[in-house]
């Protein structure tokens, strides 16, 4: 690999070890040890999949919902503005952005709501790339990026330190709600609004059932989640910290004629523009072998860490659950939560 490389290949090729492959087996034991070791597990997870994102989904790494005709990209961006919006970010507002990504939101809300953002992301290798395309965007004065642990925001960044929090599809793969949600309630200012798009199973879903737990499974197992958790436990985690909640609804419940997870589908017919049957071409069962046959051929000369393509497997898998999760209403990638800080 080359020495600029910040990804960690024994992380990588120690992702899937954490997982029993058949969900029924994978028990309680299994799941502490994620828990426990919830960074090694996030880390090797995004250290293999980062760039398998960027290629088939882009520098934002989450799901929006779709209107009819809506082309990819102006959506994803359009979900960042309206939590913004809901979040009624001002300009000049110092913002935290937790679980920052490679910076795609914080770019799009700098630039939309005129406020200055500081992401937050425990993978070097994405922090690295964060920088590198926030400076070619010409936003660094406006955006700064740190590597740390959002389980301990209140050390990094001190209390009250910020106007406003959000995070995207991220605080999921927290050890705890209540621990992130503490945090994010230590670093606001009183009268601070915490802002977040939450990954949860939905009401109607029972893990006696064999076939709902294995789609929380599939889910965990592709997307570096120690446990799925429910929209209860994450509206008990906010009200718990002392969160008064402003505003709730899960945006994957709407009846939308285009589901949000259509783009993992893979079906070019169902693109909403000629330019977005690329995105879904690359998530057919054609554009997913092209990807992999890649990435094993990368893997072996050394270019990517190994166990990348085993990641990348995962990733196959994730999409498989996730598109059952959003059919049969299992699950949402979009609960959202405006919240305050009280004064």
């Amino acid at each position: 690999m080359p020495a600029a490389d910040a990804r960690s290949e024994a992380r990588v090729s120690n992702y899937t070890k954490f997982w029993k492959k058949d969900s029924a087996a994978d028990g309680n034991t299994d799941r502490s040890n994620r828990i426990d070791k919830y960074t090694d597990l996030v880390n090797g997870y995004y250290d293999g999949a980062t760039e398998l994102y960027e290629y088939g989904w882009g520098q934002s790494f989450h799901f929006c919902r779709f209107y009819k005709g809506e082309p990819f990209m102006q959506a994803i961006a359009r979900h960042e503005h309206y939590l913004a919006s809901m979040m009624e970010l001002k300009p000049g507002m110092r913002v935290l952005d937790i679980g920052c990504g490679i910076g795609g939101p914080a770019r799009e809300i700098a630039r939309f709501a005129d406020v200055e953002i500081v992401g937050i992301n425990n993978n070097e290798f994405q922090v690295g790339r964060a920088r590198n395309k926030t400076a070619r965007a010409g936003l660094q004065d406006q955006i700064k990026f740190v590597k740390g642990n959002f389980m301990a925001l209140e050390e990094q960044f001190g209390p009250n330190s910020f106007d406003a929090v959000y995070a995207i599809e991220a605080t999921c793969h927290a050890p705890t709600f209540e621990g992130v949600y503490g945090e994010v309630m230590k670093v606001l200012k009183p009268g601070g609004v915490f802002g977040v798009y939450e990954w949860c199973m939905t009401d109607e879903w029972d893990e006696s059932k064999p076939e709902h737990k294995k789609i929380a499974h599939g889910i965990e197992v592709g997307d570096g989640i120690p446990e799925m958790r429910t929209l209860h436990a994450a509206r008990k985690a906010l009200k718990g910290v002392g969160f008064e909640i402003l505003h709730e609804e899960d945006l994957a419940a709407r009846d939308d004629a285009v589901p949000w997870y259509y783009p993992l589908e893979g079906d070019i017919f169902k693109a909403q523009t000629a330019w977005d049957m690329l995105t879904c071409f690359r998530t057919s069962r054609i554009g997913k072998m092209i990807t992999q046959n890649s990435v094993w051929g990368l893997e072996k000369i050394g270019m990517v860490p190994k166990g990348t393509y085993d990641v990348g497997e995962s990733l196959i898998t994730a999409a498989n659950a996730l598109i059952a999760g959003g059919r049969t209403k299992l699950f949402t990638p979009m609960a959202l939560w405006v919240c305050r800080k009280p004064n």
